[in-house]
């Protein structure tokens, strides 16, 4: 039974900044957290403007056979010329975007990507593909000037639900669909993909595929792979479509090679996807605590556990106060369970009891309880109760817009993840706020804020999810997140904790990545893309060389 396609929201997107335009931060606004800051700009910088670009007219013609799927219109090219990492937002603002691609192609079918893959080769072009253009790790730019021209590809008008199999609870989903578009698709069915990341709202099926992201769930089910169940990705050696199965021991998986590949490999275009029912009982809570060390305790012994909680997260002192969750002299532990089909009341009240049991306090009341609510993409289980957890939620939604305020104000906001096993957590948590609040002290000559909170938690470790804010150099920004971006990785790498634990690599984290993944599968990746793209044309400079 096949889904019908969504009609786009009529809101505008920034092509600067995150999200929506009419969203962000007005001039006042940006002040007021500037004065927060030491060492910001008095007044914010304008919001930039594609007219004041300097673009050049394409380097390249698209056929007639290809020109209906083709767009050159300058303020397109803008809009995907970059990601939304903090320094893209930087760049923009001082009108430095990079290369802009030379056209912008939106294919509405398979065939339509192979076709414009062929073209591409022929001439020289790289082809960039493009979702929902949510990258914060430069994964959706070209760098460089290797190639004759620059092609963003474009997904999001290959964006239905082809197929859904009730009994099996599986969807065939067109790559291109948006996180919003896609649930839609499914709501009349009773089920959900049960994937939200940040992104939600202006990322891919596709995208979460090539980059391996992680959703909003601490536990279980943390990553997109976990609901993959074959894949039909278009490369310019051929089309490979693995099949469905709900498990399968046959040698290497063929999924597995193109999950995380970044486009590097190929494009992928379909995905058969695992489904749930949409939760019907939800409910929250939040434990602080004194002593950040008891926390950490706390949160190891809940993953664990057999309680599987929905949401885990520990935001340390700074990280709730920034949050608007505490005060500033305690970290907040915020709980949440749902369920499709039996209350959840108990489970996390037996949550809250071993918390409490690591040296936590229960403030307030818990929320939740709730029936008929079903998931809606929205971080779970925050219907009211705790002032902790709704302060914590509405922070969570509204933070990347904050951020670009903040960098119109010539600060540094940004944030990076990572994941080590608990032996490592806590000094590895330690040197990232010590070591890159000392390189940001020295660099501006004012006091930084490293904040650290998890976002996901293991049996065996943790994904500490950090936030960085600092006074910048005007004209400069870029560079002195550079310099602190390379500091907090020798730290990760000196940890042995991963360059990156959902961002994916990009061309920001070649470096980390290169230093990471074992020489012998180095060999064989490189391999790879020369069997699967031998004119070296897919999203060069990504993964490998």
């Amino acid at each position: 039974m096949a889904g019908t396609t969504v009609q786009p929201t009529s809101r505008t997107r920034s092509w600067w900044g995150w999200g929506w335009a009419d969203a962000h931060p007005d001039d006042a606004e940006c002040v007021a957290m500037g004065a927060l800051l030491p060492g910001t700009l008095a007044r914010p910088l304008p919001v930039p403007r594609v007219a004041d670009l300097d673009i050049a007219g394409p380097a390249v013609t698209p056929p007639p056979s290809l020109v209906h799927l083709v767009s050159d219109d300058p303020a397109d090219r803008a809009a995907h010329a970059m990601g939304k990492a903090y320094r893209d937002v930087a760049r923009a603002l001082r009108g430095r975007p990079g290369r802009i691609p030379d056209l912008v192609a939106r294919p509405t079918d398979e065939q339509g990507v192979a076709d414009l893959l062929d073209w591409a080769g022929d001439r020289e072009v790289a082809v960039v593909p493009y979702g929902g253009g949510s990258s914060v790790s430069g994964g959706v730019e070209y760098r460089g000037d290797a190639h004759r021209a620059v092609l963003s590809l474009d997904l999001t008008a290959m964006g239905r639900v082809l197929e859904v199999d009730t009994e099996g609870r599986a969807a065939r989903v067109q790559a291109g669909a948006l996180g919003p578009g896609l649930e839609d698709q499914l709501r009349p069915h009773l089920l959900t993909l049960r994937h939200f990341p940040q992104s939600f709202e202006f990322s891919t099926l596709g995208g979460w595929l090539a980059t391996r992201a992680g959703g909003h769930y601490a536990t279980g089910h943390t990553h997109i792979d976990d609901f993959v169940q074959s894949l039909r990705v278009v490369t310019p050696a051929g089309t490979s479509s693995s099949w469905r199965l709900p498990a399968s021991g046959a040698g290497p998986s063929p999924d597995r090679l193109f999950l995380g590949s970044e486009g590097a490999l190929g494009v992928i275009t379909e995905a058969w996807v695992r489904l749930q029912e949409r939760p019907r009982h939800k409910a929250s809570a939040a434990v602080t605590f004194t002593d950040f060390q008891d926390a950490l305790r706390a949160v190891r012994a809940l993953a664990q556990s057999d309680l599987s909680p929905a949401n885990c997260r520990l935001l340390d002192a700074g990280e709730a106060a920034l949050a608007g969750a505490a005060g500033g002299d305690r970290s907040v532990l915020v709980l949440g369970f749902e369920s499709s089909d039996e209350p959840v009341a108990r489970r996390l009240e037996r949550a809250v009891r071993l918390a409490l049991s690591y040296g936590g306090r229960r403030d307030g009341a818990p929320s939740g309880g709730a029936r008929g609510g079903p998931s809606d993409g929205t971080p779970n289980g925050v219907q009211g109760g705790d002032a902790a957890v709704r302060a914590w939620r509405s922070a969570f939604l509204r933070m990347p817009y904050l951020r670009d305020g903040l960098a119109r104000m010539g600060a540094v906001a940004e944030t990076f993840e990572t994941a080590a096993t608990w032996d490592r957590i806590p000094g590895l948590i330690e040197a990232v706020r010590t070591e890159v609040g000392a390189a940001a002290l020295k660099a501006t000559g004012h006091p930084a804020t490293v904040n650290c909170r998890l976002t996901h938690v293991y049996p065996d470790g943790a994904a500490p999810y950090f936030t960085v804010l600092a006074a910048g150099r005007a004209g400069d920004e870029v560079a002195l997140w550079d310099d602190l971006k390379a500091v907090a990785s020798e730290v990760l790498h000196r940890h042995r904790a991963t360059i990156t634990h959902h961002h994916a690599v990009g061309r920001d984290h070649r470096p980390g990545y290169d230093l990471q993944r074992p020489e012998p599968f180095a060999l064989a990746l490189r391999a790879a893309k020369r069997a699967l793209d031998p004119r070296g044309i897919l999203n060069p400079g990504v993964l490998v060389d």
